[in-house]
């Protein structure tokens, strides 16, 4: 079996479908691709389609997270694996473990703190001594905030303290694989909090430099609106960057929030967000809750040709003052599905600085991929 450049595993769910369809578009001429999953027939569906676009066909691998062996097998075979296989936390660690011990660089699409924490801790050692790049939260979740973050502060001075407020604001619907990913979260927020802990006290902090996270409930950008606290991966993501970057300057705070412009969208937002997470702490709800929405579907095109995000980003550094936007359309699956090949294609592909282990797309492909997102059309515009 020759080995390609990038492999997608998951390319028969819905995300997986549009993250081939992007790869068989855009993989360099000369370049080799495949995509994987446990039944051969629904891969030659997807290869059909995606060569009867226009696309490049893929090699076919035939690959399963319960049977080690063919994880193994399958990262031995690539040097890039990319995975859209969840929810993570149930079904994502053997495409990870399989990466790190092969030297093989791994993106995904995980949005699951739990998942990232844990993979850390298992793999992040075993990644650093093979030279792999295990480069989670590939799309929606983290990329925008990741790269809108770094592509804001350095167009500011790094030896005074930086504060960055990230407000998001979108009208996207979402997938079933989505929807399940978050109940899980919802029901193990005890798990996920000792895990956490755990990372935190074994993982290095920099002795000379300060980072921090926080917000709290107020205004939303240039005063219009709210601001909602979002206790999500993506502000862990962001600064996990700037502890590695010095460009992030010497004191880093990053206050992540949602842009709710009304009141009463505000108050049935989060009247529903307790009725689903008080429901998530109990097996017999929870699992009603997973049955109301089918894993593998997800809005068509019609209605994600309507969808798009904001992310205003407003940063303080001593006396400047700096507003850009981070924005595009779905972001949930047409820009999620670009994100994650383009992370993939750059780490395929581009110079990038020498790192391994755990890290993140700041931290790993930067300013690489963030050319490669507006080449795409994704939109990175300085306000004022």
């Amino acid at each position: 079996m020759s080995r390609t450049d990038v492999t997608l595993l998951g390319a028969t769910g819905f995300t997986g479908g549009l993250t081939a369809e992007y790869l068989a578009a855009h993989v360099p001429a000369g370049a080799t691709w495949a995509i994987a999953g446990r039944r051969r027939e629904k891969l030659e569906q997807v290869a059909d389609r995606v060569e009867a676009a226009g696309g490049v066909r893929p090699e076919l691998r035939v690959a399963d997270v319960e049977d080690a062996a063919s994880m193994r097998e399958l990262a031995e075979g690539t040097k890039v694996l990319a995975t859209t296989v969840g929810p993570y936390l149930q079904h994502g660690e053997a495409a990870v473990q399989a990466a790190a011990a092969a030297g093989t660089d791994y993106v995904d699409l995980t949005g699951e703190p739990e998942f990232v924490d844990r993979t850390w801790l298992r793999h992040h050692a075993t990644a650093e001594a093979s030279g792999a790049r295990l480069v989670h939260a590939c799309g929606f979740d983290s990329v925008p905030y990741d790269l809108g973050v770094l592509w804001t502060v350095e167009q500011l001075p790094d030896d005074v303290p930086i504060t960055v407020r990230g407000y998001i604001r979108s009208n996207a619907a979402f997938s079933g694989g989505t929807y399940h990913s978050a109940i899980n979260v919802f029901g193990r927020m005890k798990q996920a909090k000792r895990t956490a802990a755990e990372r935190k006290r074994l993982e290095p902090r920099p002795a000379d430099r300060r980072v921090r996270g926080g917000g709290s409930f107020g205004k939303g950008p240039g005063g219009v609106g709210y601001g909602v606290p979002l206790p999500t991966l993506d502000p862990q993501i962001v600064l996990r960057s700037a502890r590695a970057l010095p460009t992030y300057g010497p004191d880093f705070r990053y206050e992540h929030f949602a842009h709710v412009k009304k009141a009463r969208t505000l108050a049935a937002a989060g009247a529903g967000l307790g009725v689903a997470f008080g429901a998530a702490q109990l097996p017999p709800t929870r699992s009603l809750l997973l049955k109301a929405f089918e894993q593998g579907t997800g809005p068509d095109e019609e209605r994600r040709s309507t969808s798009y995000f904001k992310l205003v980003l407003e940063a303080e550094a001593g006396d400047q003052r700096l507003r850009t936007q981070v924005s595009g359309g779905d972001p949930g699956y047409t820009e999620t599905s670009k994100m994650l090949a383009e992370s993939a294609l750059s780490l395929a592909f581009d110079d990038l600085p020498d790192v391994a282990g755990q890290t993140t797309t700041a931290v790993a492909m930067g300013d690489a991929l963030v050319g490669r997102l507006q080449a795409a059309g994704l939109r990175f515009d300085v306000l004022d």
